[in-house]
């Protein structure tokens, strides 16, 4: 198999080194002019080299990227954005493999290489939703990968034969079944929650809960949730997404919590959204609770916000969490890239042998300055081979 070089370039902002790519994967990091092999040599031009970044939440599936601009409407709560979508997304052809292939495009485009992304699960679109992200992932041809949770967005034990549903998606390789404030959407957090579990256990696959309600109510879903991970032995296969009453409780019951999502693998995936409360990210740092970064979705029938850039999503936590130090302004984009490995089931996800050859390029100083200003990326590898040139799509 022919080999490709990557020359001169700064893997997290270090010294220069040369990368050997074969196949997908990255065989060697070696200093610069020192890499030995025939094949392809690009010329990295002394920029700094990350991983490419992984969306640990996005919802490929809902957006109008592509399409004329859709204002925003409906009553401004959950159920009110559900029941907004239900009313309008058939006449924006939502989902659709075109519009699933438009936002992946632009991920791509910001060297976004790996996804793990919601899919909507219901009574009135089926499995239809599923096919169509499979069929935009197909499209290019290996260049994004994308992991797929089927999502409940209106409700599970609400919508009778919901449950079947999410049962024929795991069983057609879903990676993960999806639940959603199995208090205030469903209530009956323990119905829900018996047959999502039941669902995980029976078909092998993980569990991602958005979980929305905050404060006192949030932390009672968050330790049943936690209790059941445990009870059925799902450790590290269960992902709590939003979760935001964890930043709002008291700082001794926080503890207490992380503590527990530390010994049961609980995850969680966050969007840093604005005028929301900060989660403990030191405390579940030090205590090795996953998080992982998302952009939720873009440009949907819940909110006309979002590019795709990711990195601009690890300088929103940046701002929302007051980092300001070196390290901590890294730990951001690490966030974004090696630290979300397991979200998509990887063991590594770095410039280092052995890992898939996704890396992106950006004229920067150093990862706190490519953070900060969120430059354009020179060039985007995936698997191996350039998908993004000069910003512009090459799949």
């Amino acid at each position: 198999m022919a080999h490709v070089t990557l020359t001169n370039v700064r893997p997290w902002g270090g010294a220069p080194v040369d990368i050997v790519m074969s196949g997908a994967e990255i065989l060697s990091v070696a200093p610069a002019e020192t890499a030995a092999g025939d094949g392809d040599h690009l010329d990295g031009g002394g920029l700094l080299a990350l991983p490419g970044f992984i969306n640990a939440h996005a919802h490929v599936d809902k957006s109008w990227w592509g399409q004329p601009w859709v204002s925003y409407g409906g009553e401004a709560t959950t159920q009110g954005r559900i029941s907004h979508e239900r009313a309008e997304r058939d006449g924006l052809g939502i989902p659709s493999p075109s519009s699933a292939t438009a936002v992946l495009g632009e991920f791509l485009r910001h060297g976004t290489t790996a996804v793990r992304s919601h899919v909507d699960v219901d009574l009135g679109v089926g499995l239809r939703g599923i096919e169509a992200v499979r069929e935009a992932v197909a499209s290019f041809g290996g260049a994004v990968e994308v992991e797929i949770v089927a999502f409940p967005q209106d409700g599970v034990m609400r919508r009778p034969g919901v449950l079947e549903l999410l049962d024929q998606a795991a069983a057609a390789g879903a990676t993960a079944v999806g639940g959603l404030d199995p208090a205030s959407i469903d209530r009956d957090p323990v119905a829900q929650l018996d047959g999502l579990f039941g669902i995980a256990e029976r078909r092998g696959v993980g569990l991602d809960i958005h979980l929305h309600d905050g404060g006192d109510l949030g932390a009672f879903q968050i330790e049943l949730i936690i209790d059941r991970t445990l009870r059925t032995g799902l450790n590290g296969k269960v992902t709590v997404s939003h979760g935001f009453a964890l930043g709002e409780l008291p700082a001794n019951r926080q503890q207490s919590l992380i503590e527990a999502c530390a010994e049961a693998g609980v995850s969680w995936a966050t969007v840093a959204p604005v005028r929301t409360a900060p989660l403990p990210w030191r405390g579940m740092r030090d205590h090795g609770v996953p998080i992982g970064l998302g952009t939720d979705g873009v440009r949907d029938l819940w909110s006309p916000y979002g590019d795709g850039d990711l990195l601009r999503v690890a300088l929103d936590f940046a701002r929302l969490h007051g980092l300001r130090t070196d390290e901590e302004l890294a730990y951001a984009v690490e966030l974004a890239s090696t630290r979300a490995a397991g979200f998509v089931h990887r063991e590594v996800h770095d410039i280092v042998a052995g890992a898939r050859a996704d890396i992106v390029l950006v004229d920067a100083e150093n990862v706190q300055d490519a953070l900060v200003r969120s430059p354009r990326r020179h060039l985007v590898v995936a698997g191996g081979r350039v998908v993004v040139q000069d910003g512009e799509l090459r799949v």
